[in-house]
């Protein structure tokens, strides 16, 4: 049995070209609003043990409770989505469950023989990435929910409530508490 016990909170996609996967997401999906950000830097971002200064862009929605990610890699820089792309794979690569007890479930992951191979910090939560060896390929990313990042996913699953189809591109610094 998994170690959480949280619902599915987030399905994170790494593509290679954002604009294409949004296109898709929403016009044949019908997921949306989509809110981008175009350069996402964590703080204290390490990769197998080593430190690294990493950079993505990245896409949010929700469809009911479920956040949709989509995530593209800026440069080569060594991460868990760099090495999902250079495996030559596109699509689905982890799968997220928020926590407001980071410590607890971080400690019940490692419990469950599963090994973080990259981390760091965004929004003033942590965030991890795990693999194990019966899921090859679909990381479990563990998300610390930091007020800053309530406030901002909060607001994006409030604007997929009802969403008509108007404005599917939004900008990511347009969301309430995305400079925290």
């Amino acid at each position: 049995m998994h170690p959480l016990r949280h619902d599915i909170s987030q399905l994170g996609f790494v593509v290679r070209d954002l604009s294409r996967a949004l296109e898709h997401w929403i016009e044949s999906v019908g997921v949306g609003p989509f809110f981008v950000a175009e350069r996402i830097e964590p703080t204290g971002f390490v990769h197998r043990d080593d430190a690294h200064d990493v950079a993505f862009t990245a896409a949010l929605a929700n469809s009911g409770s479920v956040q949709i990610e989509l995530l593209q890699p800026l440069d080569d820089t060594p991460s868990m989505w760099r090495e999902f792309l250079d495996a030559g794979r596109e699509g689905l690569q982890h799968i997220g469950y928020w926590t407001e007890d980071y410590d607890r479930d971080f400690a019940a992951m490692l419990g469950d023989g599963r090994r973080v191979v990259h981390h760091g910090m965004l929004s003033g939560g942590r965030f991890s990435y795990f693999e194990h060896d019966f899921a090859p390929g679909v990381a479990i990313e563990l998300s610390e929910q930091s007020e800053a990042k309530q406030q901002v996913f909060g607001a994006i699953r409030d604007a997929a409530v009802d969403w008509d189809g108007a404005d599917p591109r939004r900008p990511f610094e347009s969301l309430p508490g995305a400079g925290a």
